[in-house]
């Protein structure tokens, strides 16, 4: 049996690849996990600890070399394939995430838009057509969607989540403020904004005390 990964070492992975892709533009071919932890404000036991977890890297006496300890990271998060993406929800924040310059380097491919909306079906966002939401069983399995993307209001999400599992996605990123209910094969990441800006708040009346 595997062991469980935590959700914070998973979070932090993707700020190693992120700082190891910055050091590699700056022509650096070697790192510490010192130096790591430094341009992260991390220390370098988490890094060690964190990446251990998946097996040896690094080279005692040396560090990490960057394009060995990047691909690594890479074939971790699963960066190295191509998921397919599909965004449910063409309003504010589906049309801003359908301009996100950054899914293909990271491996994913955005492949459809749907809605429910007849003013919005058939039209374009940056490129991609819209469908409706109603053809999503025939149409996400024609274009093979590994994951959906959740931005529709939170009575919608539940629905909006059965129907894209009937599909046959693998997985789900769910930007609605509720907590969606699903099969325990389907990988499911929250986005709540409304969370974070919380958070926020709490941070800047702590601060102005």
């Amino acid at each position: 049996m595997k062991k469980a990964v935590s959700r914070a070492t998973v979070d932090r992975l993707p700020l190693y690849l992120r700082a190891l892709r910055l050091a590699e533009e700056d022509g650096q071919e070697i790192i510490s996990s010192k130096e790591l932890g430094r341009r992260l404000n991390i220390t370098p036991e988490q890094i060690r600890k964190d990446l251990a977890f998946f097996g040896q890297f690094g080279h005692k006496g040396i560090g990490y070399f960057i394009g060995e300890l990047k691909g690594g990271i890479e074939n971790i998060l699963g960066l190295n394939r191509n998921w397919r993406l599909a965004i449910i929800g063409v309003g504010n924040l589906g049309t801003a995430l359908a301009h996100y310059k950054n899914f293909e380097p990271l491996g994913f491919e955005l492949a459809a838009l749907f809605d429910v909306d007849e003013k919005i079906i058939g039209t374009e966002v940056n490129n991609f057509r819209v469908y409706d939401f109603g053809k999503v069983k025939s149409i996400a399995r024609r274009k093979l969607i590994d994951i959906g993307i959740i931005a529709v209001p939170e009575l919608e999400a539940q629905y909006v989540a059965d129907e894209l599992i009937a599909t046959g996605v693998r997985g789900l990123w769910n930007f609605a403020p509720t907590k969606l209910a699903v099969p325990p094969e389907i990988s499911l990441v929250n986005e709540d904004l409304s969370i974070g800006l919380s958070a926020l708040s709490f941070y800047l009346v702590q601060n102005s005390e």
